[in-house]
This record gives structure tokens, C-alpha cells and sequence, in this order.
């Protein structure tokens, strides 16, 4: 049993996370400020023993005893990240280095979730991890691009110079039960607008592509990066190489929520990505990783979360 300390825990992946490694039998130190974390993603394992929230943000030093980190912790979707753009940037970069610290100090491994936005609006595509990006420094994004790109360049100079074991994963579009509602990503939006009945709103001409993984596979490939080879730090592509329009999304989303919702066209936001795919062959070969849940199956699921708590 180690003692696993989750930054960002109660929000939507930091939670099912938490879920897992309480399965595989560890005790877990979910450590959250509730930004965008939300109690009801944990409240289930309030009475867990193995299981302790502590309320805290990631900018400020925090001196505990574990055996490992996962360090989620930083508002991800666009209307969150934006919200307040210089806090977004101090949680990716300052709460990177006292996480960092804090590995540094115990001589234990860490595990960056870092994310597909690195690559900004990819001129490569689909997208290797050795392709460096094309990233807008100046744009309402940066703070969010530009901050889990300072993280990761702060995970390996942690690894070079003091030698901390790090692990740094490239999340792309995830999703799943536990999205907020109001989080502005795609899917959460075309689900609770068809639920609604509302018209979906769809930026740009709706071709633009994404790649959508469903979130106990993503949590499969953390768990697995955490737990991979001495020496093998990433970063690592970890998402669903099915790529699909904003356009088919819609479709489907429709047709498994009976809905008479009716598509409307509003401008693309600046610098949104056209085209998102991760290349896997990395996590194959390491992690023996692939996503196994097809985006119907895993639609379903996250319909049937979002239509119960819209009722409540």
C-alpha cells in the first residue's frame, strides 16, 4: 500500500483517479482549492478510510509524508483557464515547482497531466510527441499553452539537475461522467444543450476535427505511465486516435438523446485548434496502452451522468 497524494483530486479526472488507486488498494491524498473541483465528484469516499481531502492550493508550498504524486491540479477548459488567466498560469508553473519540491524533498516519483494543448494549432497532424508545436504566446490561451509548457520544461529540468523520476503525460480530449456542466468543452456542451433542448452551438463550419477518449481509459494509461519502467519519463500521448468533426459529434449526440435540437453556427473562437489526433505508438509500446471504449459506449454513459443530475 502506498500513500498517493491526487493535486486537483475532486475535479473530474483527479476524482476517478482517486477511484482507482483506492481499487487497487492504496490510500490516497486528494488535495484540492474546489476552483473547479467540485465535492460531489469525491463525496462518495468521504467515508473511505483510506481516503482524506485536504483543502489546498497547489501555489502555496505543502509539506506532507507520501509515496507518490499525481499532479492535476490546474483549471482545463477554456472558460475556466480564462476566468483568470494569471492565476491559471501560477497554478500550471508555481504549483509545478512545489510539487516538484516536494518529490525532490521525499525522493519519490511524480506524474505531470499535461495535456494535448502543448501543440497548439498543430501543423502536423496527427500529432507525435516529438513534434514541438505551434503555440500562440500571446492569445487568451497561452496562459493555459504556454503554463503546462513551462511545467513540463520544469519536470525535466527537476529530472535533469536533481534527478526526481518524473512521468509527463499528454492529455488529449477527454470525457465522461464528472465533466462540469458548464465547462464550455464540446461535449459537455452539445450533451446538456440536447438534453435542454436547446439549439447546439457549433463554432467555426463544424469540421474541425477532435479526438475524444473516454475518461476510465485515460485513467488507465495515468495509472499505467505511473507505473511504468525506471527511466522512462515521456512525455507520452494518452488519448483516442478515432478522429471526429464537431459536426458528427453533434449528430450522435442527438440521436442517442432523442433531441429536436437544432445545430446553429457561431465564429471560431481564436486560436481553436482544426485538427487534434494523438500518435499512440509510444504508449503502446511502453504502457501496452490503447483506448478501449468507442465513443457511442461512452457517450451513453456520459448522457445518462448528465441527464441525472440535470433532473435533481
Amino acid at each position: 500500500m502506498k500513500r498517493i497524494l491526487v493535486s486537483g483530486g475532486a475535479g473530474f479526472l483527479g476524482s476517478h483517479l482517486c477511484d482507482k488507486l483506492l481499487a487497487e488498494g492504496h490510500e490516497v491524498l486528494c488535495v484540492d482549492n474546489f476552483f473547479t473541483g467540485n465535492r460531489r465528484n469525491i463525496h462518495h469516499l468521504l467515508d473511505n478510510k483510506n481516503f482524506e481531502l485536504l483543502r489546498h492550493d497547489v501555489t502555496h508550498p505543502l509539506y506532507v509524508e507520501v509515496d507518490e504524486i499525481y499532479n492535476l491540479a490546474c483549471p482545463a477548459s477554456p472558460i475556466h483557464y480564462q476566468f483568470d488567466p494569471v492565476q491559471t498560469t501560477k497554478t500550471s508553473v508555481i504549483g509545478a515547482m512545489n510539487m516538484l519540491g516536494l518529490a525532490k524533498r521525499l525522493k519519490i516519483r511524480i506524474l505531470q497531466a499535461s495535456t494535448s494543448e502543448v501543440y497548439g494549432d498543430p501543423e502536423i497532424h496527427p500529432q507525435p510527441e516529438s513534434y514541438r508545436g505551434n503555440v500562440n504566446t500571446l492569445g487568451p490561451r497561452a496562459c493555459y499553452d504556454e503554463g503546462k509548457r513551462c511545467a513540463e520544461t520544469l519536470f525535466f529540468d527537476y529530472n535533469r539537475q536533481h534527478g526526481v523520476p518524473i512521468k509527463v503525460m499528454r492529455i488529449f480530449n477527454t470525457y465522461g461522467p464528472r465533466m462540469h456542466p458548464n465547462d464550455g468543452r464540446v461535449v459537455s456542451n452539445f450533451i446538456v444543450q440536447a438534453l435542454k433542448g436547446q439549439d447546439i452551438t457549433i463554432y467555426g463550419d463544424g469540421k474541425q476535427t477532435r479526438s475524444f477518449c473516454y475518461v476510465d481509459d485515460n485513467i488507465d494509461g495515468m495509472y499505467k505511465l505511473m507505473n511504468s519502467r525506471e527511466g522512462f519519463t515521456g512525455p507520452v500521448n494518452i488519448g483516442n486516435p478515432g478522429e471526429f468533426t464537431m459536426l458528427e459529434l453533434a449528430q450522435q449526440v442527438i440521436e442517442l438523446t432523442n433531441s429536436s435540437s437544432k445545430l446553429v453556427f457561431m465564429p471560431l473562437p481564436q486560436d481553436d485548434p482544426m485538427q487534434r489526433k494523438p500518435v499512440i505508438d509510444l504508449a503502446k509500446q511502453e504502457l501496452g496502452w490503447e483506448p478501449k471504449i468507442p465513443l457511442k459506449e461512452g457517450l451513453v454513459k456520459t448522457i445518462a451522468y448528465f441527464d441525472s443530475i440535470l433532473s435533481e
